[in-house]
């Protein structure tokens, strides 16, 4: 089974974030900014002390996906190595911001694992794992932001059609919800799993050559994979996830902390609990955006819900600082780190990994 990855579409994400990007804060400039000069005398009185906190902030994409990673890796494939897994889950959450839904994390986190040793079946387990422990985290995250008395003041408003935001955040939560059983699911009952994937192979076996020549190497990966997702069924492995859904919660700092280092690099005054709550709202909401990165939509959402606490000249540099530790800094990273590769000969027109992990 190939899993293809081309310089060619992660550029066209990119270029579609910053597009997109770009176009959410001009509409939030034209709807909430009084005007351009208010808007650069904002951005020339930063608190520049909090910026740097927030560049930290960003690098928890890195160094927070990374060691969450390497918990999960080193227990399929010891002597992983924790630098290679930091590059790995900085790398996912890049490919994430250029993908709609995110859906480039995964695949793009398999392939630089693969680039630093790892074998593709233990690649694909601590994937998911990394996966299990981020839904496992929001899905305990949001009944504690609700039961906190977050979203009290969101339900009282409405995006269109009656719609509120605190209704969408538990719709979002519903899917987490869906996400966590189904995962559930599949860890209690591994062989279940592993017998559903051959039969599917073998169904594609019947209708493409292709996968009908490798047939024996995709049925050991499958086997391996399957006894890679056994060995997080016992102490050791539960433990490893565990510590991996603790760790989610740096490796999401970025996120949930964006806001309020936004406000304090504007110098609102603002109460850390309650913008932490508010984030994780935001979060939530835009988890499963159809846009590369939520581009767009997170720059109008993130203004619309904080307008309760910034004033209108000040949301859009709000909305760019926030997207900066959010997501721009990751991206701008990432787009380097990708570059050194081509430029280097890394990363080819198009890399294929097979699922045995043979190149």
């Amino acid at each position: 089974m190939a899993l293809a990855l081309t310089p060619r579409l992660l550029r066209r994400g990119l270029e579609l974030f910053a597009v997109i990007s770009l176009v959410g804060v001009v509409v939030v400039l034209a709807v909430y900014g009084e005007n351009v000069q208010a808007v650069a005398r904002t951005l020339l009185h930063l608190q520049w002390g909090w910026m740097i906190v927030g560049l930290g902030l960003a690098s928890m994409d890195w160094i927070g996906g990374g060691t969450r990673l390497w918990v999960v890796a080193r227990h399929v494939q010891p002597g992983v190595r924790l630098r290679d897994m930091v590059i790995a889950g900085g790398m996912s959450a890049w490919a994430a911001y250029l993908t709609p839904f995110q859906s480039g994390a995964g695949p793009t986190m398999m392939w630089v694992m693969r680039r630093s040793g790892v074998r593709l079946p233990e690649a694909m387990t601590s994937t998911f794992m990394t996966f299990v422990a981020t839904v496992v985290f929001f899905a305990v995250a949001g009944p504690l932001a609700i039961y906190l008395g977050a979203g009290k003041s969101l339900a009282r408003h409405n995006i269109v059609l009656g719609i509120t935001y605190y209704g969408l955040f538990r719709t979002s939560l519903t899917i987490f919800g869906v996400l966590g059983v189904v995962m559930l699911v599949a860890m209690l009952f591994p062989a279940r799993l592993r017998d559903g994937v051959h039969w599917l192979a073998g169904r594609l076996e019947r209708k493409s050559g292709r996968v009908a020549a490798r047939i024996e190497q995709l049925r050991a990966g499958i086997d391996r994979a399957h006894e890679c997702l056994v060995a997080f069924g016992n102490p050791r492995g539960w433990l490893a996830l565990f510590w991996a859904v603790l760790l989610s919660a740096p490796s999401h700092a970025n996120k949930l902390l964006a806001g309020y280092v936004a406000l304090r690099a504007l110098g609102i005054p603002a109460n850390f609990v309650d913008i932490l709550l508010l984030q994780t709202f935001i979060t939530f909401l835009l988890y499963f955006a159809p846009t590369p990165g939520s581009a767009g939509i997170a720059e109008f959402l993130s203004a619309a819900v904080m307008q309760i606490y910034v004033q209108p000249s000040q949301l859009p540099s709000y909305a760019l600082i926030w997207r900066f530790v959010n997501s721009y800094a990751t991206v701008i990273a990432g787009s380097l780190l990708f570059w050194h590769w081509l430029r280097r000969g890394l990363v080819g027109r198009e890399e294929a990994v097979s699922l045995d992990g043979s190149d």
